[in-house]
């Protein structure tokens, strides 16, 4: 186990990260959500993030997609130092997040999600010219066999795919959007065990792209399937990293707990032996 926040997956030392932080706090109020958290995940790797509710994992996600603004610390990109204040900060960067709500529009098809708000027109300049809609259902075929996503058809309306699929057309449109560092906010909850399997080799398929990976999750089976490395969340600090082939599911509740650690103080924080461990 180690708490390095820079240090590459084993094996591989001389990588940059795709995206990393370091020391990021953010407050509401009286409230420290997060304290000088390090983060990192590498091009081509899957980390879970995982910890008790109020840990500061969402507040850490929404610090990364541009949605919260830290109030100290430093975000990097490919080894440059960037600003990110809003969500089209975080997209333009090559970010993509996608949330519990997936924000698809149940009533369009599967085509006019992918390319909801960034619709490819055709070759006539000017504000009314016309959709390439041939341009974006092939474009929209040509991205979900990439990730091996099944769906009746492209032009089949949301509301009438199962979970697993509508995970799959959410995750698609970054892929759509050439994100190089996807975030996926339980990315499983609510789904059966179909449609959980559906989703799970989706991620594999990111990671095989090459993408940088996020998956927020409580469901640490899940976890475990896919990920590369765990990193834990207690309290608003980064408490532990796991590789996930070195350690058991027993090893990550107790560090989400502190029961690793032994060490909790008396107000609630963590020790600087948990910080460290």
């Amino acid at each position: 186990m180690s708490s390095m926040a820079d240090s590459a997956p084993a094996g591989d030392t001389a990588r940059v990260p795709a995206l990393q932080l370091r020391n990021i706090s953010k407050a509401f109020g009286a409230v420290q959500a997060l304290r000088n958290v390090d983060f990192e995940v590498y091009s081509g790797e899957v980390v879970g993030l995982v910890g008790d509710n109020g840990a500061g994992k969402s507040t850490l996600i929404k610090t990364i997609s541009g949605v919260n603004i830290p109030d100290s610390g430093e975000i990097f990109v490919n080894g440059q130092r960037v600003h990110i204040s809003r969500p089209a900060d975080a997209n333009h960067l090559g970010i993509e997040t996608v949330y519990q709500d997936l924000a698809l529009c149940d009533n369009l098809d599967v085509v006019n999600n992918l390319y909801l708000g960034r619709e490819a027109v055709g070759v006539t300049a000017g504000p009314l010219s016309p959709l390439d809609e041939l341009e974006m259902e092939r474009r929209t075929v040509e991205v979900l066999r990439q990730l091996d996503v099944k769906i009746p058809s492209v032009r089949s309306v949301v509301a009438e795919l199962s979970g697993g699929q509508r995970q799959s057309v959410a995750v698609a449109k970054t892929i759509l959007r050439n994100a190089r560092v996807v975030l996926l906010d339980e990315p499983t909850a609510a789904l059966g065990v179909a449609q959980t399997r559906q989703v799970l080799n989706l991620i594999k398929r990111l990671r095989e792209q090459g993408l940088a990976v996020v998956v927020i999750s409580h469901n640490l089976a899940d976890v475990f399937e896919v990920v590369d490395r765990v990193i834990v969340m207690r309290l608003g600090r980064r408490v532990a990293t796991y590789d996930i082939h070195a350690t058991t599911p027993e090893q990550v509740v107790g560090a989400i707990t502190g029961a690793e650690f032994g060490d909790v103080t008396e107000n609630g924080g963590v020790s600087d032996a948990a910080q460290t461990a």
